[in-house]
């Protein structure tokens, strides 16, 4: 019996015009444009806040995982929005911490002088795996406990949104310890200022204090303004060095996470330079060097905060709040513990360098 010729195979022919780009770009579209829909509305009601109250009391990136949060609370996301919340989760994450390093230059940090500088590095060192292994003796997961460590000790919701990616943090945990850093960020700036006369603070040490232990730049400025103007230029450089420690941080991290138990066994080998680090120092050597032009340095900020805001709703957007609410208390915790731990390696620093 004669055998029979194999049936001819039919090319895969796609539709005129079609493209494997253009197809990604539309399955991204409606995650990307619902993330888009949050990260309006959390710009909006900051507006609302400066014009009711004067200042902002919660930022955008918090507003954003917030509303992103309830909005997934209420609705669950269909497999239609699921590639774009994913994309904005991710990718626009790391590009917005690539895009911070266009925000950093050396100059203004070197002028502190070497041994205050290794001071502060020493500081966040120390910080970070104490408030690890706090948070790990309260009952956290190991990435969390990172998050919550490294957010702590650098400068709060921006490290935990850098740290986050370079962790493969999933989103209830980013959620989670941005959450309660932002509200513990709060009660700090409005509570900070009362260490002048409890601890027998000068001016000089508490700019250099409230550097060291609060959050992000703005928020040094709001604590320490009502103390003295040499306070606020004080812990706005000291700020400014910690910050900086932000890339290193984020390189060491990176190869202790992605998995429970970092101790144990070899370092994965997909952790070795995240390539969002690598943009990001490239971008603060040409910032020192002078090589971005001053025009861009405004546009390159704004789009990093857009883009960090944009991932912020993707990740609140792919959040189980009943998650959230079983970390909360220990999550709390791990925070106030820490930063009572930062505290005291920070006022170390000020009796170990002689500072008046």
């Amino acid at each position: 019996m004669p055998s029979r010729s194999p049936l001819p195979t039919v090319p895969d022919v796609r539709p005129l015009g079609a493209h494997p780009g253009v197809d990604r770009l539309r399955s991204l579209l409606p995650g990307l444009l619902l993330c888009g829909g949050v990260t309006l509305l959390a710009f909006g009601v900051q507006r609302l806040e400066e014009a009711v109250f004067g200042r902002t009391w919660l930022e955008p990136l918090v507003l954003a995982i917030l509303f992103g949060t309830t909005l997934r609370t209420a609705w669950s996301p269909g497999p239609r929005w699921e590639p774009g919340i994913g994309f904005g989760g991710k990718t626009l994450l790391e590009v917005a911490v690539m895009l911070l390093g266009a925000s950093f230059s050396a100059g203004a940090v070197l002028a502190a002088g070497p041994l205050l500088l290794l001071g502060i590095a020493g500081v966040v060192a120390l910080a970070i795996p104490t408030g690890y292994g706090i948070g790990r003796l309260l009952g956290l997961p190991h990435r969390l406990a990172i998050l919550v460590a490294g957010g702590n000790a650098i400068c709060g919701n921006s490290a935990i949104a850098a740290i986050a990616p370079a962790i493969d943090a999933h989103g209830e945990e980013v959620a989670a310890s941005i959450a309660f850093t932002a509200v513990l960020g709060v009660l700090v700036v409005l509570g900070l200022p009362l260490a002048v006369p409890a601890l027998g603070l000068s001016d000089l040490q508490y700019g250099l204090f409230a550097g060291l232990t609060v959050y992000a730049v703005p928020q040094v400025v709001a604590a320490t303004a009502p103390v003295s103007a040499l306070s606020v230029q004080v812990g706005t450089l000291v700020k400014l060095v910690r910050v900086l420690t932000l890339a290193p941080a984020v390189l060491l991290l990176s190869r202790f996470g992605g998995r429970d138990e970092p101790a144990k066994g070899r370092l994965a080998a997909h952790h070795a330079v995240p390539w969002f680090i690598l943009g990001f120092l490239g971008l603060a050597g040409l910032r020192t060097a002078g090589l971005i032009p001053e025009a861009a340095l405004a546009p390159l900020a704004a789009a990093a905060d857009a883009f960090t805001v944009l991932s912020m709703a993707a990740l609140g957007l792919g959040v189980d709040v009943r998650v959230v609410a079983r970390a909360g208390g220990r999550v709390t915790a791990a925070a106030v513990l820490s930063l009572l731990a930062l505290g005291a390696l920070s006022l170390g620093l000020i009796r170990l360098l002689g500072i008046l």
